[in-house]
């Protein structure tokens, strides 16, 4: 059996940054994971938008937003890297996707609002390139044109149109038919359509009577699985207007759009992918690990002699929990959490302040090394990243990818000095 230097667990955004920073610094890499968190993204990259959640405080610059975050939540994740790690993350991991085809833009050490389903501006650090004339039509409060379709449920430009259109007088609405589809439309197959370059004509023929005297059309992100820029620039020929995208509801092709790319950069790196196999026995010495990836006749046995637990909470399964109490899936790790099963939500759904149970996982040391029950180091060369961490609410903080990533990345770091 091949023993690799690095297990990841899990394969949501903290996952596929551990394995990639990994990979690229020569170790050798085996991963497995159920769906995570990067299926059902926007494809945003979040760093950090709001801080203190009670008073829902927003932050345009993240930097600063952090070194107050330090101040006030010392046993935050945030406060096991610096913000040099965080940039050089972010930086490698939108150049491994912009290698792939997916282009990512953002303003250096500014957030940037971007216009999401809901009608909503939403403060984000790196979004999709196919979203930027998006932000530009934005902010110069441009004529502009929004196209959703009959049948399609992720997007609806009406909304968008009443959240906005006090603040953005230039904007229009219309909905089409969608070229060769009807009945009840789902973004993947409208997504691969838009590879035949006969449907992009069809839809710049059904929205261009309609599209008159503005400068930019947006779209639900439904152009292109993967060849995404190239369907934009051909839109853009055929209408003569700038194109952009807007992210749909979950479950929508910004997810998909991730995978793909890393289903395709990985292996090419040396990663070793067990799709959709959760582990399920862990043996472990002072040197090596030793797995069990999946169930039944298709299990399989891994060695490595270092791991890096990034399985999510609830949804990646790297958390599970019964009526009263919370525990880490694979290592049995000790879960900070609140102290009653009454304390895990407040009265109110929407509280300010959040839910305690949401900032429940696995208490580190500085290098991100869980601890076990007695307070020390679990295990010296295992490390966490990404939302299984305590102490954060990534969702209501605006945080979630940026924090996924730049822990991976500190995660990676301390893990090679060790081996």
């Amino acid at each position: 059996m091949k023993t690799y230097d690095v297990m990841v667990i899990g394969s949501g955004f903290a996952g596929m940054a551990a394995s990639l920073f990994a990979a690229r610094r020569g170790l050798s890499v085996v991963q497995t994971g159920a769906t995570g968190g990067i299926d059902f993204s926007t494809g945003f990259i979040d760093l950090l938008a709001v801080h203190p959640i009670a008073e829902q405080r927003v932050w345009m610059d993240p930097f600063a937003a952090l070194a107050q975050l330090r101040r006030d939540l010392p046993a935050h994740p945030y406060c096991r890297v610096t913000d040099e790690e965080i940039v050089l993350a972010l930086t490698e991991f939108t150049e491994f996707l912009g290698n792939q085809g997916l282009c990512y833009r953002g303003r250096a050490g500014r957030n940037t609002a971007t216009l999401t389903s809901a009608g909503t501006m939403k403060p984000t650090y790196l979004l999709p390139c196919s979203a930027w004339n998006g932000v530009e039509a934005w902010e110069s409060k441009a004529r502009t044109l929004i196209v959703d379709f009959h049948g399609h449920k992720g997007l609806s430009a009406r909304q968008i149109a009443e959240v906005r259109g006090a603040s953005w007088p230039g904007l229009q609405v219309a909905r089409v038919a969608f070229p060769g589809m009807s009945g009840e439309l789902y973004p993947e197959h409208m997504a691969w359509s838009m590879a035949d370059p006969g449907r992009r004509a069809e839809l710049a023929a059904a929205v261009a009577p309609l599209a008159g005297d503005v400068d930019f059309v947006g779209f639900p992100a439904i152009l292109g699985m993967t060849e995404t820029s190239a369907v934009l620039r051909h839109l853009e020929e055929l209408l003569g207007k700038r194109i952009f995208e807007i992210p749909t509801l979950p479950p929508s092709i910004a997810g998909p759009r991730l995978r793909a790319a890393f289903d395709k950069g990985l292996p090419g790196l040396g990663v070793r992918t067990c799709t959709q196999k959760l582990i399920t026995n862990v043996e472990y010495g002072e040197d090596t690990f030793r797995f069990t990836a999946g169930s039944g006749s298709t299990a399989i046995e891994l060695s490595a002699r270092s791991a890096i637990l990034a399985s999510g909470r609830f949804f990646g399964k790297g958390l599970k929990a019964d009526r009263m109490r919370i525990e880490e899936a694979v290592f049995d790790l000790p879960v900070r959490q609140p102290k009653t099963r009454s304390s895990w939500h407040r009265a109110a759904f929407f509280d300010p302040r959040g839910h305690e149970v949401n900032q429940a996982g696995v208490e580190t040391d500085e290098l991100l090394r869980p601890l076990g029950a007695d307070g020390n180091v679990f295990h010296p060369r295992l490390h966490a990243a990404g939302a299984i961490l305590a102490h954060q609410d990534w969702m209501r903080m605006k945080c979630g990818a940026g924090l996924a990533i730049a822990t991976a990345y500190k995660a990676v770091t301390g893990l090679r000095d060790a081996l």
